[in-house]
């Protein structure tokens, strides 16, 4: 007999929070004091600011001095993709390249000028154009470059040559920012390594609280002059207004927690999303598996069956009580065409029922199965349809 539980797979939307950070985060709100305040309680508040920070940099291979708490990494994304991110004593970057799969806090929320921004293309797996960029790279003369290429795609999970795009932009003296929301957490990420100048986080895709990100700069020799929000000398002055204290610690223990548990949980997750694709394949032999060659996250696939419409797909498996996404992540609730598989020439006509599956630390085995038991009764019905028609 079926269960009524509810079954979500849609954990590179957000995670559910683990209860141990709302454990951490509940005793947090407690705290009286503001962070900035001198006496006892302030310096309670700002001690658990300053752990979570030390955490955060933990996960990425960071120094704790040069990770900025931001409201997520939506703002994060904006702060640092500014013609006044520069290396001290030098200028900032007049132009801005980046990838043509990057997230929209990326494309849309930069603080270049339209005519300073140009887009790299990406094969039809998804992954940057290293010929590409490298060509524009040798035509940069004297003009410094900012490049923003995420560490992997929120929608199909495919993973970008991030240390050798920073080779080759720093060979030129640009600089190098990564959107490293949906690796974070997944993949070991060290800053030092992937040779890149800056990435930036958000809390709620490990299992931390909605409402918290970071900025982490590779060094204090880095700076960002045209602050996004200005008042008072929080975060050293990089990000102006009183600190939430309970989101940062919720942040910070998720951190912990993502960083002690990584290669286990996604080793368990990889084999939960190879079964899941395996049933798929299984139930619909003509189903499209997106980027199936290409290097991908071990939670994440994205999907296509031709016939079947991403906005009827969603709403049969939530009635199914399973909880997928489209292959674009909305705001307003409707299911868009997505730039992502635009850009990687995906036919339109089968971009438009791509669904999206991830996985993360409550999916057990019991999940993938209602998944399965899900596709059988959508597919069936597509399929029976077009018997129908035929």
């Amino acid at each position: 007999m079926a269960s009524d539980r509810r079954i979500y797979l849609d954990y590179n939307a957000t995670s559910p929070l683990r209860p141990e950070v709302a454990d951490v985060v509940a005793r947090a709100l407690e705290l009286p004091g503001n962070a900035s305040s001198v006496h006892a309680e302030g310096r309670a508040a700002r001690a658990e600011i300053e752990k979570a920070r030390d955490k955060v940099a933990r996960l990425v291979g960071a120094k704790a001095k040069n990770v900025i708490f931001t409201s997520g990494g939506t703002e994060a994304s904006n702060m640092v993709l500014s013609p006044s991110l520069r290396r001290l004593g030098e200028s900032g970057p007049s132009r801005l390249l980046v990838g043509a799969t990057e997230h929209p806090c990326v494309l849309n929320g930069h603080r270049f000028p339209v005519e300073a921004v140009e887009i790299v293309p990406v094969d039809a797996d998804g992954t940057i154009d290293l010929a590409w960029l490298k060509s524009r790279l040798e035509l940069v003369g004297e003009e410094r470059i900012l490049v923003s290429v995420q560490l992997a795609n929120n929608e199909t999970g495919v993973l970008q040559p991030v240390a050798e795009i920073a080779r080759l932009v720093h060979e030129r003296g640009g600089l190098v920012h990564t959107d490293a929301v949906q690796a974070a957490g997944k993949l070991a990420i060290d800053m030092a390594q992937l040779g890149i100048d800056v990435l930036t986080l958000s809390a709620h895709k490990i299992g931390g609280p909605k409402g918290i990100g970071a900025v982490v700069l590779a060094s204090d020799q880095l700076e960002i002059a045209d602050r996004l929000i200005r008042g008072g000398g929080q975060e050293k002055g990089y990000r102006a207004g009183t600190e939430n204290v309970a989101a940062i610690a919720g942040f910070g223990a998720a951190a912990e927690i993502a960083l002690a548990t990584m290669a286990e949980e996604a080793a368990r997750v990889e084999a939960l999303r190879d079964e899941a694709e395996a049933h798929l394949r299984r139930i619909a032999p003509d189903a499209v598996i997106v980027s199936a060659e290409a290097q991908r996250l071990p939670n994440t696939f994205a999907f296509a069956i031709r016939g079947l419409k991403a906005e009827t797909a969603l709403i049969a498996f939530d009635l199914a009580g399973v909880a997928l996404s489209s292959g674009s992540a909305c705001s307003s609730g409707k299911v868009k065409r997505s730039h992502v598989l635009d850009a990687m020439g995906v036919e339109p006509a089968l971009a438009e029922g791509v669904l999206r599956v991830s996985l993360g630390w409550k999916t057990a085995k019991e999940d993938v199965i209602r998944f399965a038991e899900a596709c059988e009764k959508v597919v069936g019905t597509l399929y029976k349809r077009k018997a129908n028609a035929a």
